[in-house]
Parts: structure tokens; C-alpha cells; sequence
């Protein structure tokens, strides 16, 4: 037996995972600093044992900003997500059980979208909705659903000509029963995977848009926001950049490696 070998690069991001959890639900347990306190005559001073992760140009502290900001971040990250996720689900469903006409425009559609980039697509959305945390969500979840709907759309196919759904039309289920009985519960299983890699890039076009200014505005505690405030000073304040660029990279790269794991799991292969 290996443990080490194994559990290591899972223990990891697992410990990440949770200390995340705890900047989202009680951040002040690992900050204790108003993250909106500015102090001048600490501007810009170094990280150190007062301030850890240093403060910015407004002399705020810059820890207490990372770990409060994680709630901005991750709470657009999870709204979005969910959203794509439920509507991803329900017009896959929509596309399977259709007529060929109806699943084939779905289908078409689907395809469209997925040929842009979901940032591009993200940005053009808020670019013709506005700017605002809730416009923000929406447009990540709009680029978002055709990852869901064409997996839910391809479950949906097999599913449905599966001996047990057959039976229940020859024993004369009402077709609602059927889907909401026997198809919907058999073509969920990929959606826990592809919703955990999924939040990491929910959480890269968050910060991305939050960058441009289009997500929460100043003076919110957001990683992309702050890493747009931070970009003026990369040359006297590195760190002002660096910490908040670094939760969002370590988010990202936790929520991949738990969504590679679940994968591993789901399609029956050894960790």
C-alpha cells in the first residue's frame, strides 16, 4: 500500500478546499481586519507580521481583503453555475425527448454557442445587458449551458431506449412520470464532475469580468476587482497583485484537481 503517494495530491487541495469554505462562511475567522478600513499612513507597506499579506495603496489590509473576497468570487462562481447547470439540464432533457425537428435546432444552437469562447461570450452578454453582479451571473451561465445541455442531450439518447424506460411506456407510465422517474435520475451522473470543473471556470470568467469592471465595483473586496486596483502598482506593491491572484489560481487549479477525482470515480478507474 501507498497512502502517501495517493492521498497527498488530494489532501491538498482538499485542505484548500475547506479553508475556502471557511473564508465564505466565516471569513472573519481568518481575518479579523475590516477588509474597507483604509489607513493611509500604511499604504503600501510590505508584507510583515502586522500585516501578512501586506496592505494596498489605501492602506488596507490585504489578507483581510483576499479572504473576505472569497465570498464575492465564490458566491457568483456557485449562482452561476447552478444556474447553468438547472437550465443546461432541463433544455438537454428538452432536446432528447423532443421531436427530430425541435432536438435538432437545440442541437444547432447548442453547437453555435459552444464555438465561442466562453469569456468572449460572457463579455459580449454583459456588454449588452450592463455591467452589475447579477448581469455578470447571468452571462456565465448563459456560456456555460451548452457544456451541460450537450452531455445531458447525449445521456438522454442512451437513457431513453434502455430496457427499463421501454417497460415503463409498455406498462403505460405517463410520459411525465417516465422522464421524472427513470430518465432524469439516470442522466445526472456526469453533472457532479462537469459542475466541479465547471465552478473553476466560472470562477476565472468572474474575476475576469470583475477585472474589466463589470462585476462588483470598488470598494468591494473581489480577487479579479482587486487585481484590477493592484495593476498600477505591480512595480512598488507586488503583493497587492499577488495574493489575490494567487487564491484565484489555487482555486481554480483545487476545484480541477477534485473534479479530475470524481471523474477517475465516476468512469470506475483507479485513482
Amino acid at each position: 500500500m501507498r497512502p502517501p503517494a495517493v492521498a497527498l495530491p488530494l489532501l491538498l487541495p482538499g485542505a484548500f478546499l475547506v479553508l475556502l469554505a471557511l473564508a465564505v462562511a466565516v471569513p472573519g475567522l481568518l481575518a479579523g481586519a475590516d477588509p474597507l478600513a483604509a489607513d493611509p499612513l500604511r499604504a503600501l507597506a510590505p508584507p510583515g507580521p502586522d500585516n501578512w499579506f501586506g496592505s494596498d495603496h489605501l492602506g488596507r489590509d490585504v489578507l483581510a481583503r483576499v479572504v473576505h473576497g472569497a465570498r464575492h468570487s465564490l458566491s457568483i462562481g456557485v449562482a452561476a453555475t447552478v444556474l447553468a447547470v438547472t437550465s443546461g439540464v432541463l433544455l438537454g432533457l428538452a432536446a432528447g425527448l423532443s421531436p427530430r425537428w425541435l432536438d435538432e435546432a437545440l442541437a444547432r444552437a447548442f453547437d453555435v454557442l459552444s464555438t465561442l469562447p466562453e469569456l468572449l461570450l460572457a463579455l459580449l452578454i454583459v456588454a449588452i445587458v450592463g455591467p452589475g453582479t447579477g448581469n455578470v451571473i447571468f452571462a456565465i451561465a448563459v456560456a456555460q449551458i451548452p457544456n451541460y445541455a450537450r452531455v445531458i442531450r447525449a445521456q438522454t439518447f442512451v437513457v431513453r431506449r434502455s430496457g427499463y424506460v421501454e417497460q415503463a411506456v409498455t406498462f403505460g407510465r405517463p410520459r411525465l412520470a417516465i422522464t421524472a422517474g427513470h430518465v432524469l435520475p439516470n442522466v445526472l451522473g456526469p453533472i457532479p464532475v462537469l459542475a466541479t470543473i465547471g465552478l473553476g471556470t466560472a470562477v476565472i470568467a468572474s474575476s475576469g469580468l470583475s477585472f474589466l469592471g463589470m462585476g462588483p465595483q470598488p470598494p468591494a473586496a473581489e480577487w479579479g476587482a482587486m487585481l484590477s486596483e493592484a495593476r498600477n502598482y505591480l512595480r512598488v506593491a507586488w503583493w497587492e497583485a499577488l495574493f489575490p491572484g494567487l487564491a484565484i489560481t489555487l482555486t481554480v487549479v483545487c476545484l480541477t484537481v477534485a473534479g479530475r477525482r470524481l471523474q477517475r470515480r465516476f468512469e470506475g478507474r483507479k485513482p
